[in-house]
């Protein structure tokens, strides 16, 4: 047996997990943690026999470290060491280390909350912080502590970049061990920096042929999906022409196992392997051969947004962590070159560590679990809670489906119960167990497989019925895309042997094309979609949003459809649709009876401006058929009427320059109540508190308002006014009064538009008033508006004293100079006041 870095830490780890239930590695890549730890725990004392469970983040993953695991005992898969994956086992009654995906463990445990026969539970990689992973962990922890006492069940934390401190502590400060490992030197290459929006192939192509010119062995590149995979592997077959010391080969989640194999085994004697691959190579795999690497430097990433309630794919770039982790590859069996598409500059700024999946994944599987497992999140203990609002969003979504009993969102119904143990998003679960109670169940297995798997058709338009075609089809059909139509059918048989019982009802003509509609409107009730006019490309969602073709499709002739793939990918502005069917919408007369709402609605037609009175069928947001109600209920016309007032405000209503006066004078006398001492006799009339308050004050009055011109009939000051008790009117009228007279004998109108009150007023006729005029019982000076004879504006105060001492006599100058047939005392506050132009008898 070779040597591995990983050698030098075990007796610490055995050391650890002999004295605590938890520990956390830390060891970096190629260190041979994964290969090494559980055979070197399988022995250890106090796992008395007991069974080892290794979590790994992905099924190429986990098949290839059984294998590695297994070839170190010199036995096969299936003996001693064994493996659980989707689609795939190999375990058998001696299996002692079981080697799973996060989401086998989740529903073993759910199965067995306390893992009966497990002793140790490992979680590699832990560091990628998968939503499977997170949930796992947080359920182990809680099963242990409620149902383990003894033997204990022990946890360990591997991974080669993780915050060992951060999860120590969230272990109860387990010890954390450390691996310096054994990194061969790898040679950084910085490229120009990086532009937005650039199109990364061309780069790649180049840095590709550049790196075959320079460096010998094989290449791992990283590019963010399929598509660039597709896009480079076509560059370089066109570029390389009939090279035969090269192999090409792809490596991403959606290729079979065997293909993906091919991608990590050695390259045949005398031929270099190129390997395209997502960031699936990051960690876990060790790819023989291996000596240089070539990192564009961006992840495509699921990003769920609880606005929308759908999961768009966004390209971005990756972090310092995950870039090392890249780099790594190139030197884990010799001294290796990695080419970074990026300037030594823009590496600096880049994130230190990724988003755990949990901050930014659709959670409806993760809330479907947990209300299973009889909790809610905050009575689990995470590293990241999960976000109220994605959580909120998924509850929501469970609710539509029936996964609650009623009016819980803690307790599962049967139903829920159901859906939570197959292994499916909610909503695939819900359209298999509903299809099969309809006597669906071949067509909904087919489905379900469909969408749980990358499409299997590419081009050829976005009707899911072509998909079914080539499923059904004979053999030299599918040859195409062969690997992903057998990877379907066997999910399919799969989801055929999970559903149990027989159908309750039985449709008519089973095989007709509707029922791809009605499988996928259970699958998806939010995303039933309406044409917005006839042969258009845009379409209304029942959840609001709008989505559209991004080319001409053959699916564009029907005016319903429901949508199973859209979003917004980089370099779209719209939502685009990848995927869907014809929707009849008559099956909501019946089989979707579920998804309708009838409500009444009693609202305003624009363009005709009156009420209109209408019994609506719905679904979500859109408005699948409509009938006038012939008689208006009275309170129900009323709430129409005073929506409609909150939403265009209360302008629609006759107010007069008057009444806002008035309303002005009310308010003033309020706000100096509560200034004085925090409440007021005076009610609150101001336009807010009205709108609030419409159907104590306004609704007795709207019994004849049908037509938007009724509302200025309506006699609003009388309305208003009447809501002042006595003896108010008589103290607004005195104290707040709407003039004011001044030392000419003139009676001038005041302003209560603004505060303080606005008295514009003539200089002239206020000669011999030394100060400022006082309202509400001297509570509040007005503001004077200084006029010329002309009655322009020549100066604002407060201070009518101070104006007359310090400001009069140049104001006076300048009023000689531009009126001077008029009266300018030197003395004001002596003068006759006048409204002419010199006082009588002068």
């Amino acid at each position: 047996m070779i040597s591995l870095p990983i050698d030098a830490a075990l007796p610490a780890l055995r050391q650890a997990l002999h004295t605590r239930d938890e520990a956390v590695l830390e060891a970096p890549p190629g260190a041979g943690k994964t290969t090494r730890v559980p055979l070197a725990l399988l022995d250890q004392p106090w796992l008395a026999g007991q069974t080892i469970i290794m979590l790994e983040p992905r099924r190429l993953a986990a098949r290839a470290a059984a294998e590695r695991l297994a070839s170190e005992l010199g036995e096969k898969v299936g003996q001693t060491v064994g493996y659980r994956i989707r689609l795939d086992s190999k375990v058998g009654p001696g299996t002692r280390i079981e080697v799973v995906t996060e989401g086998i463990l989740t529903r073993r445990l759910q199965a067995d909350p306390a893992l009966e026969g497990v002793g140790l539970v490992i979680f590699d990689e832990f560091h990628e912080r998968s939503l499977d992973a997170d949930l796992a962990l947080a359920l182990c922890l809680n099963g242990r502590e409620l149902l383990r006492d003894d033997p204990p069940l022990k946890i360990l934390l591997m991974s080669a970049t993780l915050e060992g401190e951060r999860l120590s502590r969230l272990l109860d400060d387990a010890p954390v061990v450390s691996s310096e490992g054994r990194m061969h030197p790898v040679d950084i290459r910085w490229s120009r920096p990086f532009q937005a929006g650039e199109f990364i192939e061309p780069r790649v192509l180049e840095s590709v042929l550049l790196a075959l010119a320079e460096q010998p062995g094989s290449l791992l590149v990283f590019l963010p999906g399929q598509a660039e995979i597709r896009r480079v592997h076509q560059s370089l077959q066109d570029e390389l022409g009939d090279r035969r010391d090269l192999v090409l080969c792809p490596l991403h989640g959606e290729l079979d196992l065997d293909a993906q194999r091919a991608a990590i085994d050695p390259a045949p004697a005398g031929l270099r392997k190129i390997v395209l691959a997502t960031n699936i190579a990051e960690t876990s795999l060790t790819i023989d051969g291996v000596r240089v690497v070539i990192d564009a430097g961006l992840a495509r990433v699921p990003r769920f947004d609880p606005g929308s309630g759908m999961t768009r794919l966004d390209t971005q770039r990756i972090s310092r962590a995950s870039a090392t982790q890249r780099a790594g590859r190139a030197g884990r069996l010799q001294a290796g070159v990695c080419y970074r598409l990026w300037s030594e500059a823009q590496h600096a700024q880049l994130a230190a560590h990724g988003t755990a999946e949990i901050m930014q994944a659709d959670l409806a599987g993760l809330a479907l679990q947990l209300a299973r497992w009889g909790v809610g999140p905050a009575q689990l203990r995470w590293l990241d809670q999960p976000p109220a609002a994605a959580f909120a969003q998924a509850q929501d979504l469970l609710a539509r489906l029936g996964a609650y009993r009623p009016g819980s969102r803690e307790h599962l119904s049967e139903h829920g119960q159901a859906m939570a143990q197959l292994p499916a998003h909610p909503r695939i679960a819900h359209l298999l167990l509903r299809g099969q109670a309809l006597g669906l169940a071949r067509m909904a297995c087919d489905v379900a497989a469909l969408l749980g798997e990358r499409d299997i058709q590419r081009g050829g338009g976005a009707d899911l019925h072509s998909r079914l075609a080539l499923l059904s089809g004979p053999g030299k059909r599918a040859r195409p895309s062969q690997g992903g139509v057998q990877r379907v059918r066997q999910l399919a048989r799969q989801y055929q042997g999970l559903l149990r019982g027989a159908a309750t009802a039985v449709v008519a003509d089973p095989e007709h094309p509707r029922w791809l509609g009605a499988l996928l409107a259970l699958a998806y009730p939010d995303r039933v979609a309406q044409q917005r006019r006839e042969g258009s490309a845009e379409y209304r969602l029942a959840n609001g949003r709008a989505a559209l073709f991004g080319e001409a499709d053959a699916l564009m002739k029907y005016p319903w459809l429901v949508i199973a793939d859209l979003g917004s990918r980089q370099g779209q502005r719209e939502e685009r649709i990848y995927l869907a069917a014809a929707f009849d919408p008559q099956l909501l007369d019946d089989v979707l009876a579920e998804q309708v709402e009838r409500v009444d609605v009693l609202d305003w037609d624009e363009r005709q401006q009156v009420l209109v009175a209408e019994r609506q069928t719905k679904v979500g947001e859109l408005i699948v058929s409509r009938e006038p109600l012939p008689s208006l209920d009275d309170e129900a016309r009323a709430k129409a009427l005073i929506g409609l007032l909150r939403r265009k405000g209360l302008n629609l209503l006759n107010w007069t320059a008057e009444l806002r006066q008035w309303q002005a004078r009310v308010e003033l006398l309020r706000q100096l109540d509560l200034a004085k001492d925090g409440q007021s006799e005076w009610p609150d009339l101001s336009d807010d508190a009205l709108l609030a308050d419409l159907e104590s004050w306004l609704q007795p009055y709207l019994g004849k308002v049908t037509r938007l011109s009724h509302f200025a009939a309506l006699d609003l000051s009388s309305i208003l006014r009447n809501l002042l008790p006595w003896p108010l009117p008589q103290r607004l009228d005195e104290w707040a009064p709407t003039h004011l007279a001044v030392p000419s004998g003139s009676s001038i109108r005041l302003d209560y538009s603004e505060h303080p009150p606005i008295l514009a007023v003539r200089l002239q006729e206020l000669f011999g008033l030394a100060d400022t005029p006082r309202i509400a019982q001297g509570r509040q000076q007005v503001k004077l508006h200084l006029l010329s004879p002309a009655r322009r504006p020549v100066q604002v105060t407060q201070d009518l004293a101070n104006f007359w001492r310090t400001t009069y006599a140049e104001v006076k100058k300048d009023l000689k100079g531009r009126y001077p047939k008029h009266y300018w005392p030197d003395d004001p506050l002596v003068a006759e006041a006048t409204a002419r132009a010199k006082p009588r008898g002068t």
